[in-house]
Formats: structure tokens, C-alpha cells, sequence
């Protein structure tokens, strides 16, 4: 009977395990940027406290969530804070057409294939990975309202006074 118990706790456990998770070091990732047909590797962003936003035209949260980030990114970029945004949509017409509209100052990436939405295991738009100044998942957010904002402002300050 133990045995049993083990191994289907054992099943559960690999079943719900997420492949990126708080306190794990984030997968690395070389991205094409939106504006000018160049890659960004994430691990340019070593040393920055980085807020990673993997999000799709489409996503009404995302349009809430893009001005509300590009002024937390203007107000703390210069300690040290980063904005790294990874759109999924395989158009990249539609994704232009977004920032026609709602136009922002931080890094935008395009994973069309969704290869490292996987990686991350991301299952909402958008879903959100906070991660500190060594690469490390400190926190990871599903979705987004405005009143988010205060507590992710929150949690980025705090990763910024650490040394």
C-alpha cells in the first residue's frame, strides 16, 4: 500500500510540477524584436530586475496591463528595472497594429511558435515572471487588472533594493 501511495504521489507531484517555477532560474531565450529585426538574448538583461510578459495581441488584460508597465518602467529603469515583453501571435501584423495603438518604451520580442511560452509553461495570457537581478523566478502573476499593479510595483522595488 505504501508503494502505491508513493508512486501516485509521486505522479501527482510530475504531473503539476511546472518546467519554470518560483525560485528556479529562468530558461535562457534568443528572441527577434519587433522594431528593427535583431535578436535579444534574456541573459542581457543579467544584473536588472526583470518583469518577463508573455502576452498576444488579442488578450484584453494585455491592453490594461501595457500602459500601466511602460510607466513603471519609465519611473524605475534607471534602478535597475527592465520590461521584457514576449508576444506570441504568429502575425506580425497584428502585433504592429497593437502598438499603433498603445505605444510603450521597453524591449518587445515575438516567439510566433510559442516554443518559449512552453518553456515557461504558460497557460493564460498574459502571464507574468519577476525575476531577479541573478535570474531567478521570484514571482510569477496569471492575467492582469489594474489593481494589480501596486503589488507587483511592490515586489519589483523590493527585488531592486537587494543587493
Amino acid at each position: 500500500m505504501k508503494k502505491i501511495f508513493a508512486t501516485l504521489a509521486l505522479a501527482t507531484f510530475t504531473f503539476t510540477a511546472y518546467a519554470t517555477d518560483v525560485g528556479q532560474t529562468a530558461p535562457q531565450f534568443t528572441l527577434p524584436t519587433l522594431k528593427n529585426d535583431s535578436s535579444i538574448a534574456l541573459k542581457q538583461f543579467a544584473g536588472k530586475v526583470v518583469y518577463l510578459d508573455f502576452w498576444a495581441s488579442w488578450c484584453a488584460p494585455c491592453r490594461t496591463s501595457f500602459p500601466l508597465l511602460n510607466k513603471l518602467h519609465a519611473k524605475l529603469k534607471s534602478q535597475g528595472f527592465e520590461v521584457v515583453a514576449v508576444n506570441l501571435d504568429e502575425d506580425k501584423i497584428n502585433v504592429e497594429k497593437f502598438f499603433q495603438e498603445i505605444p510603450v518604451d521597453f524591449t518587445l520580442l515575438l516567439d510566433a511558435k510559442g516554443e518559449w511560452a512552453d518553456q515557461y509553461v504558460v497557460e493564460s495570457m498574459p502571464t507574468s515572471f519577476i525575476l531577479d537581478k541573478n535570474g531567478i523566478v521570484q514571482k510569477i502573476h496569471h492575467g492582469f487588472t489594474s489593481d494589480d499593479m501596486k503589488e507587483l510595483e511592490s515586489k519589483i522595488t523590493e527585488l531592486l533594493a537587494k543587493k
